[in-house]
């Protein structure tokens, strides 16, 4: 029990310095809404919610219920969220259901169940991830670059 004890407290607290600025995502500290703009939106039926810039969005944002795909989007060595991604979501027939540009940092997209393909662009670099979305909990999808450019 010991050995178990001293693996999992390395692992916590490498999970909260990989990803400082995503260690208060879960606050459910109230929302001073004056400050969101994040509005809920929808393209070819499906509905989303993209921002998160200020802590207040961010908050707001990552509070919202019925969205079953969550993607964050980040930079460099701090993790720091980042608003400029280009973003294309399609069916696993490759069929484009979302398209959207200088999205984030953070996306939250009501989708039918299914499984989908998700590509990421910031300043020309790709991010890609497949993903089955359905009635369950939502999936999290984290892309990161490394620098800044």
């Amino acid at each position: 029990m010991k050995y178990i004890h001293s693996l999992v407290l390395p692992l916590a607290a490498l999970g909260v310095l990989m990803f400082p600025t995503l260690s208060h995502a879960a606050s459910l500290d109230p929302v001073d809404n004056s400050g969101v703009q994040a509005q809920q939106q929808q393209q070819n039926g499906i509905t989303y919610l993209s921002g998160g810039i200020g802590e207040d969005e961010s908050k707001a944002i990552q509070q919202s219920k019925g969205y079953n795909l969550h993607m964050t989007f980040s930079v460099g060595s701090q993790n720091q969220y980042i608003p400029d991604v280009e973003v294309v979501i399609q069916k696993a027939q490759g069929e484009t259901v979302l398209t959207l540009t200088q999205a984030g940092p953070l996306v939250y997209v009501q989708l039918p169940a299914g499984k989908y393909t998700v590509v990421a662009t910031r300043n020309g670099e790709v991010r890609r991830d497949v993903t089955d979305v359905g009635s369950g909990a939502a999936r999290n999808l984290v892309f990161h670059w490394n620098e800044a450019n």
